[in-house]
């Protein structure tokens, strides 16, 4: 999948000709998320380890929760680590590309504690929004992303960046979107333009024996709130 054409600060290109190529760009790129959403679906889990369930889309954001505001983007810097204090979380990261289908290639199973970041995309803390894939369990015991279905909005997750500190995000929401309505749109855009925005999806719902998957992607919103060392 090719990646968006990007137009540089100063550069002009014909009205017509600009939307024909965004247009075209956007298409594939959201054909190849929407790959994904069914793809990460079928992450390994089983018994007891499996995600949690129940409807966390339905709750949303709390009325009462006070979230802060945005920090203006950062410049763009690879992710090396990603830290979930609340969760006790400290990970890897490693890039990761598409599959022969355009679906996004997680790390592989035997790097259960390893998050897998779309490269092709934003890096985590630049603008637009940066996609982050991790398993959930390994069929024997849990994997990194076990118990990211229980962030709540407020919470914080914290991005360290190849020579350029840590980015840090602010939970918005988590919402468990249905493998069969999977909305690419609903999990992947970005909710607000001016933002430096962050996903954290991985499997959710019931196990699927038959399958070896899930029904559903568990998906974390967050949005850059500040920046750290």
């Amino acid at each position: 999948m090719g990646s968006p054409s990007v137009t540089r600060p100063g550069e002009e290109r014909p009205r017509g000709t600009g939307r024909l190529v965004t247009g075209v760009a956007w298409a594939v790129l959201l054909l190849g998320l929407w790959l994904w959403g069914r793809t990460t679906t079928a992450l390994p889990v089983a018994g007891p380890l499996g995600p949690a369930t129940g409807d966390m889309a339905a709750a949303g954001r709390p009325p009462d929760v006070r979230l802060p505001p945005a920090h203006r983007p950062l410049g763009t810097a690879p992710p090396r680590r990603l830290d979930i204090p609340g969760l006790g979380i400290q990970a890897p990261v490693t890039a990761r590309g598409l599959d022969a289908r355009g679906a996004l290639d997680p790390p592989p199973p035997g790097q259960p504690r390893t998050v897998g970041w779309y490269a092709a995309g934003p890096a985590p803390g630049a603008a637009g929004t940066a996609l982050m894939v991790g398993r959930t369990g390994t069929g024997t015991r849990p994997a990194v992303f076990h118990q990211v279905s229980t962030l709540k909005p407020g919470d914080t997750i914290r991005v360290l960046r190849d020579g350029a500190g840590a980015a840090e995000f602010t939970v918005d929401d988590v919402r468990l979107l249905d493998r069969d309505r999977f909305d690419v749109h609903q999990a992947y855009g970005r909710r607000d333009a001016g933002r430096a925005e962050l996903r954290l999806i991985t499997c959710g719902g019931t196990p699927e024996s038959a399958a070896g998957g899930c029904t559903a992607n568990v998906v974390v919103s967050a949005y850059l709130t500040g920046t750290g060392r």
